[in-house]
């Protein structure tokens, strides 16, 4: 497998200021790529502030389908004048640094081993364009039309995104193209083009997508009926609820009436969103919340109400870098633990982990369903990797026969026929008790408490009588394995070495094995997509003599667990952990696996 860059195998890394417009430059670039037929992803390192700091986009072009982040650089294009020494120090031996030589800068960018190519775009733009915003804005769009000479992109992709894009405005359209042009006929005037490696059409993006995890999972919400969201806005889980709101005001609203079947609700905090979604939830509507790490910190009060009263409701965590305020707007894995055992007491939660946008829509889907059939809060746990950035996803399928799992709900008739009904009565031995909504029947009414209570729904604070209760939801929580996501596994009998992983690092363990494979190297693969573990995780532990946990926490909290929840050895669960914000690519997996077989041979 190569490590270099090919035709229609390299990343490209776009080194700018935040707030000068480069963001719509990028999609345009890397939608071209989509629009080609070559795998592709985008990947943005934004600042936490509005405008001003500096701002990276890289985009990874790999035929083979894989799209993790690749751990280098092939292409810099250097638009920020602060950040040039480091943007020059990333780029890979071999590789090319494109800047504006509108301020010949040829001393603070010489490598002997690096191909700087200088393009006056800043220049180019003064003298085309009037306004001092367009100026900025067209010289994002300049230096795409220089890589579009540089890759041999299809110009012919590039105008007909400008056209689908500024569709209702032409003079936009025919401005984006000016600058286009501008870019492409001075890299094609001045240098060899394309560079050594160039994209090439392919037919592997049929049947694909792009789009992120927050618009797939907010699109999860709307198809699973969700009615209420309530939520306090948090990087970078903000845009769940930007989306729902934006499906919902197309598709859950009376054309003739102009009468809308939703409620999405601003808060004033994190803990008041939750005690509305639960609030929701057990008067029968499907309800959820978006947020973040520090905003499960607020709601684990009302997570613990929801587990002992046992309400139904979604919490759709997309996790940061933390502790405290942490990097907003950086990536990690590090809300694992904090969410399966939120709040105080004996609490278990139900936690689904998508590993990509086409994951966030099914499995936000199915966060309802599980709610509802075991009458508890059930949290998704996505990261910003995946719910900001941009993946290549198959094209999402909905089965019109879906009817929502509303569990064990008395109706009306019902109700009418049974002599009592009592709210924690265990009646089918399985831990999860019948419930009822709020109006259907005098004879279904109970009073909800947080505080202890007996199988009838009575205040107790007898020993046995509060015992029986939270024993049976430990049943429950025993039942719930049968009901959650299976983990994925990819498993041969002649490998004794294993690798688990969950979430967004699916992508850079697969990359990473196939590059063990090539070294002569075998391994199995076991991705957990659920809390509690199913039973398959137990088997996989104990089939393999050695197993690697990939995480992107400093802690080790998906090995912690798996210690905890169990009969693993710990000896056998080796941790290779990634937290610096960044996405996990597959190099950093490679290189910690193959540190630990050498330590292993050499013993």
């Amino acid at each position: 497998m190569s490590t270099g860059p090919q035709d229609n195998d390299f990343t490209i890394k776009i080194a700018n200021v935040n707030g000068t417009g480069s963001a719509s430059a990028n999609a345009l670039l890397m939608k071209t790529f989509f629009r080609m037929g070559v795998p592709v992803v985008g990947k943005n390192y934004f600042p936490s502030n509005i405008q001003g700091l500096p701002t990276w986009y890289e985009i990874r072009v790999n035929g083979e389908g894989h799209l993790a982040r690749s751990g280098r650089v092939d292409l810099m294009v250097a638009m920020n004048a602060e950040t040039y020494r480091k943007d020059l120090a990333e780029v890979a031996p071999g590789g090319f640094l494109l800047y504006d030589s509108t301020w010949p800068r040829r001393q603070m960018l010489q490598r002997d081993d690096v191909t700087v190519v200088g393009i006056p775009l800043a220049k180019m733009c003064n003298e085309h364009f009037d306004t001092a915003r367009s100026r900025v804005l067209m010289k994002n769009v300049a230096y795409v039309g220089a890589l579009a000479a540089l890759l041999d992109l299809d110009l012919g992709v590039i105008r007909e995104s400008l056209k689908k894009t500024f569709a209702a405005k032409k003079h936009l359209a025919e401005a984006n193209q000016q600058a286009i042009d501008l870019g492409y006929q001075y890299a094609r005037d001045h240098y060899d083009c394309p560079l050594p490696f160039r994209a090439r059409t392919a037919d592997k993006t049929d049947g694909h997508i792009m789009i992120d995890g927050n618009t797939a999972a907010a699109l999860g919400c709307l198809y699973a009926g969700a009615t209420l969201g309530a939520w306090y806005p948090i990087t970078p889980s903000t845009s769940v609820m930007d989306g729902f709101k934006r499906f919902c005001e197309m598709y859950r609203v009376d054309k003739k009436t102009g009468k809308r079947d939703y409620a999405i609700i601003q808060a004033e905090d994190e803990l008041a969103a939750a005690g509305m979604v639960l609030g929701a939830g057990w008067s029968g509507a499907r309800a959820f919340t978006p947020t973040s790490g520090p905003g499960i910190s607020l709601m684990s009060e009302f997570l613990g109400y929801g587990y002992f009263t046992e309400i139904p409701a979604v919490f759709i965590n997309v996790q940061r870098c933390g502790p405290s305020t942490g990097m907003p707007t950086r990536t990690q894995q590090a809300d694992v633990i904090s969410s399966a055992y939120a709040s105080h007491g004996d609490t278990r939660h139900v936690l689904l982990f998508p590993a990509n946008p086409q994951e966030c829509f099914y499995l936000a889907v199915q966060s309802f369903d599980l709610a509802e059939r075991l009458q508890t809060p059930v949290i998704m746990l996505t990261d910003l990797d995946i719910g900001m950035n941009d993946w290549m996803c198959p094209d999402l399928e909905w089965d019109d026969n879906y009817r929502p799992d509303r569990g064990k709900v008395l109706n009306e008739k019902e109700l009418e026929e049974v002599e009592a009904f009592h709210r924690y009565f265990d009646k089918d031995g399985d831990g999860i008790t019948y419930r009822t909504l709020p109006g259907v029947h005098p004879k279904g009414a109970y009073f909800t408490r947080g505080s202890g209570h007996n199988m009838y729904g009575a205040y107790t604070e007898d020993a046995n009588e509060y015992q029986e209760v939270v024993d049976r939801l430990r049943s429950k929580w025993e039942t719930a394995k049968c009901y959650v996501p299976e983990a994925i596994t990819e498993y041969s009998e002649k490998y004794r070495t294993g690798i688990i992983a969950f979430g967004s690092s699916d992508g850079a363990v697969r990359e990473a094995r196939d590059r063990l494979k090539d070294s002569g190297v075998g391994t199995n693969y076991l991705r957990v997509r659920a809390f509690p573990f199913t039973d398959e995780v137990q088997r996989f532990l104990d089939a393999h003599d050695r197993v690697y946990v990939v995480e992107q926490n400093r802690d080790a909290q998906l090995r912690s667990m798996l210690l905890l929840e169990t009969r693993v050895a710990q000896d056998k669960l080796i941790p290779i952990l990634h937290y610096n914000g960044l996405p996990i690519d597959a190099v950093s997996v490679l290189e910690k696996i193959n540190k630990d077989l050498e330590k292993v041979v050499a013993a």
